[in-house]
């Protein structure tokens, strides 16, 4: 059965995984203080950091604070952003307070059908007729119930809210509703603005003139959830103001007499983007235990508040503990990376499970941490994620890997890389000079000109096995719709490598041993180093890429040398039985070194056996 790989919701978390509770009891607490009664907080912060989540934890917050009163609060949430474009976005906020205010009124004593009668004095002193007549009286026109029986409202005759003197009699008319025996239930009325920073400056600032609008009544409060510096921009914008040389921004001077104070969302530290990371990921496996992963999420703000690590858990179970040594792997990159911002981590997450599922239905046999070093790769050191690709492309992905974990953990090269024995081909530096997919040429790269950033990379565990991974770079580079060429490999040959290194036996048959014997010596040598680099890269190719191998070494008598530097340059540890006992029927004069080569270098019992039926074979003494 093929696991799953669960995606992370992009809708605000219902759980504070963020230490965002003091943000919201900050902001809480101006809003129930009755010395900022009215009052309008910024909440400002960069896209991604949290805001909407934040917005959430204020309204369970309030809700939490109003229960233990007689009086409730009216919390109304409101986006701007989805506001119809068609009717105002002035009037568009007003009817969301109102609409939600009409809910309030009871119509079965008298003092609520005098408040409600009094609310609709008041809804009719605004110019609804735009709104009503371009929504058609449809679902959206004021985004307010049955318009016509309860409001009756459809006129031109009120004062428009564009006019002073029409604001001055709304503002009036509204306080002295909020403080209607009717409502007398309600302590206050706390509008939650979200998105507002993703406006067009029309809309942010009519919605913002509606704020102000409200905000001459007790009893209102407005959480504003936007980067405050788009915002201004907007503001700037429709205003057309031009920040003095000496002087404050008259855009922002604008905000902040709507905005008496903002508070800033803090980016994740190093600790929350570990703690946030080690969450997400425990939630998928704490599935349906909510005791369990409410208890992590409380002990991580222990660790926090007490200036500990995450060492401190107590993880008892082995994938969980896999999840927090995968959290504290990714933290360093990830928190330096994408600055602490929560959206991006958790698409990084998301891309990271996306990837996992494809590659595992797709038979490439990688665990999360390995998946999850080669998304870092991938996502985030995109140029180092291009210079890999070449090492792929030009079959030097082992060779490359080796020297570059070298380079950043100290250890020593590897010395039994083989050495192409062919001077490189003029047509095939012109073509990797001059080709634009992945420069996958081969030109040598000494370990001291691979990037700090590809150094620092190599140094995240787990260390990956060029085998195990070429399958899954392929499948990236396709999604990034990078195309993988050899450049260094000559344009006229390509056709050719292909065909010898097809799994269809059908295409290698199609190139004929007449086909080798005729080609040039020189391009014969190439395409032996080819398919040397080529098996040594993606040794579960062997099967078909030393058949074409041994051919080249039949038919072009010169390319043994190098036929025989391939094979010995093949990963013993993934040499096949059935690769050494294609060695039976050959010369052993010419191939004892690589029989040699492979037996020295395993103990494997299976590849003795082999090794041990081809020297008998040799001896005379097999069939």
């Amino acid at each position: 059965m093929t696991p799953s790989y669960p995606l992370w919701s992009d809708e605000p978390a219902t759980q504070d995984l963020l230490a965002f509770r003091a943000v919201a009891e900050t902001a809480a607490d101006a809003i129930f203080d009755d010395g900022l009664d009215p009052v309008a907080i910024g909440l400002s912060g960069a896209w991604g950091s949290g805001k909407t989540s934040v917005l959430e934890l204020i309204k369970s917050e309030i809700t939490e604070r109003s229960e233990a009163s007689d009086r409730r609060v009216l919390v109304i949430p409101t986006q701007p952003w989805l506001y119809d474009p068609g009717v105002g976005p002035k009037e568009s906020l007003i009817a969301e307070v109102l609409g939600a205010l009409s809910k309030e009124f009871n119509k079965e004593d008298s003092v609520g059908k005098a408040g409600l009668n009094a609310f609709k004095r008041l809804v009719r002193k605004v110019n609804w007729s735009k709104a009503v007549k371009i929504a058609a009286k449809t679902a959206i026109t004021m985004q307010l119930p049955n318009i016509d029986d309860v409001f009756g409202l459809v006129s031109d005759e009120p004062d428009s809210l564009a006019s002073e003197k029409g604001m001055v009699a709304f503002r009036e008319d509204f306080e002295k509703l909020l403080s209607d025996p009717a409502l007398a239930h309600l302590s206050r009325v706390v509008v939650l603005v979200d998105d507002l920073d993703r406006c067009l400056p029309d809309t942010v600032v009519e919605s913002l003139e509606a704020i102000r609008l409200f905000l001459s009544a007790k009893g209102m409060s407005f959480v504003i959830a936007a980067d405050e510096d788009r915002v201004a921009e907007a503001i700037q914008q429709k205003l057309k103001t031009e920040v003095p040389k000496n002087g404050e921004d008259p855009a922002k001077l604008y905000l902040h007499k709507i905005v008496q104070t903002t508070i800033p969302l803090p980016a994740l530290s190093r600790f929350d983007t570990e703690a946030y990371l080690f969450l997400l990921l425990a939630k998928a496996e704490l599935d349906g235990d909510e005791a369990a992963y409410a208890a992590f999420i409380a002990r991580c703000d222990e660790l926090r508040i007490g200036g500990g690590s995450l060492d401190d858990l107590e993880v008892k179970d082995s994938a969980l503990a896999r999840h927090l040594i995968t959290a504290m792997r990714l933290t360093p990159i990830l928190y330096e990376k994408f600055h602490g911002n929560p959206r991006r981590i958790k698409r990084f997450l998301n891309d990271l499970n996306v990837r996992q599922a494809v590659a595992q239905r797709r038979g490439f046999e990688l665990e999360p941490d390995q998946v999850a070093k080669l998304m870092v790769l991938e996502r985030i050191l995109t140029d180092d994620f291009e210079t890999v690709l070449g090492w792929l492309a030009s079959n030097q992905l082992r060779d490359k890997l080796d020297d570059l974990n070298a380079a950043a953990n100290g250890r020593a090269e590897n010395a039994e890389k083989p050495v192409s024995e062919t001077p490189e081909d003029e047509t095939s530096k012109e073509d990797s000079v001059n080709k634009k997919p992945v420069a996958g040429g081969s030109e040598p790269e000494s370990a001291r000109d691979f990037s700090d950033t590809l150094r620092r990379w190599a140094k995240l565990p787990p260390a990956l096995d060029a085998s195990a991974i070429s399958g899954y770079l392929y499948l990236a580079a396709s999604f990034a719709k990078i195309e993988v060429i050899d450049t260094g490999l000559p344009e006229r040959l390509r056709d050719l490598a292909v065909a010898l290194t097809s799994s269809l036996k059908l295409d290698r048959a199609g190139v004929t041993d007449e086909t080798l014997k005729l080609l040039p010596e020189r391009d014969a040598q190439i395409l032996v180093d080819h398919l040397g680099r080529r098996t040594r890269d993606q040794p579960s190719l062997q099967k078909f890429t030393v058949e074409s191998l041994l051919r080249f070494a039949e038919q072009q008598p010169t390319t043994q040398p190098s036929v025989v530097a391939a094979l010995k340059g093949l990963p013993v540890a993934h040499v096949t039985p059935a690769t050494i006992i294609k060695l039976r029927p050959l010369d052993q004069e010419v191939y004892r070194p690589v029989l040699d080569a492979w037996r020295a270098g395993s103990d494997d019992q299976q590849l003795q056996t082999s090794v041990g039926i081809v020297e008998n074979a040799w001896n005379g003494n097999g069939n």
